[in-house]
């Protein structure tokens, strides 16, 4: 597999925000894309993304073929959730490995959670998603979302070659749609994608990031139908 550029790498860090002020928006007011409930706050965060991230996912939804919708598992998510997160992952590689040190248990948990100083989600410029049917059943993707990857080539990763062909089949859709819409993808999670993010500019060449930490951001909810 090609060599992977992990979130928790300090080139990463490096690049500047050059935040646009761009507001969240709910995505549950979106024609086509279907919002799963499993990460469901009392907020709503969890349905919010960037006003050009959430175009993206529309564009994206218009490429697919009649039948398929774009399921959205997570899209904005509080900073206290993801210091979390990643806190948990670190001491969980802790316990695996206790001689690692502390560079390398952060820099490797960076391949399943991001540093919360460049992660693209508390920008609201990321969002976990998947297939499914109009119906909402999931279509087969290899692993389920947010499972966690296991070694260099697991099944999280979007090239692993130890899935099905159909899964295979599926992921090249979800990798071409997004990828026309302008979405990029972290390579350790087939699922999560993003846009004006640090890790974003990193792989498209930008200058700066377009879109940096919300702390606490005002919800709009959802609009009236």
């Amino acid at each position: 597999m090609p060599q992977i550029t992990l979130l928790s790498d300090s080139r990463i860090l490096a690049l500047p925000v050059e935040e646009c002020g761009q507001p969240l928006v709910d995505l549950r007011g979106l024609d086509g894309v279907l919002i799963d409930q499993r990460l469901a706050d009392p907020a709503g965060a969890y349905a919010h993304l960037r006003l050009s991230v959430a175009e993206r996912l529309v564009a994206a939804q218009a490429l697919l073929p009649p039948g398929l919708r774009i399921l959205v598992i997570e899209g904005y998510r509080p900073p206290v959730l993801q210091e979390r997160y990643f806190a948990e992952s670190v001491e969980e590689l802790r316990g695996l490995h206790p001689d690692w040190s502390a560079e390398r248990l952060r820099r490797e948990a960076g391949r399943y959670i991001s540093p919360p100083e460049v992660a693209p989600h508390v920008a609201g410029a990321a969002v976990d998603l998947t297939l499914c049917s109009e119906a909402g059943t999931e279509l087969p993707m290899g692993t389920e979302v947010n499972a966690t990857p296991t070694g260099p080539d697991g099944a999280c990763y979007t090239a692993s070659p130890d899935i099905s062909p159909e899964a295979a089949g599926n992921r090249r859709l979800l990798v071409s749609v997004l990828t026309a819409a302008g979405l990029i993808n972290y390579p350790t999670e087939w699922w999560h994608w993003s846009y004006g993010d640090r890790y974003w500019a990193y792989v498209s060449g930008a200058p700066a990031a377009r879109y940096g930490l919300l702390d606490t951001p005002a919800l709009a909810g959802p609009p009236a139908r």
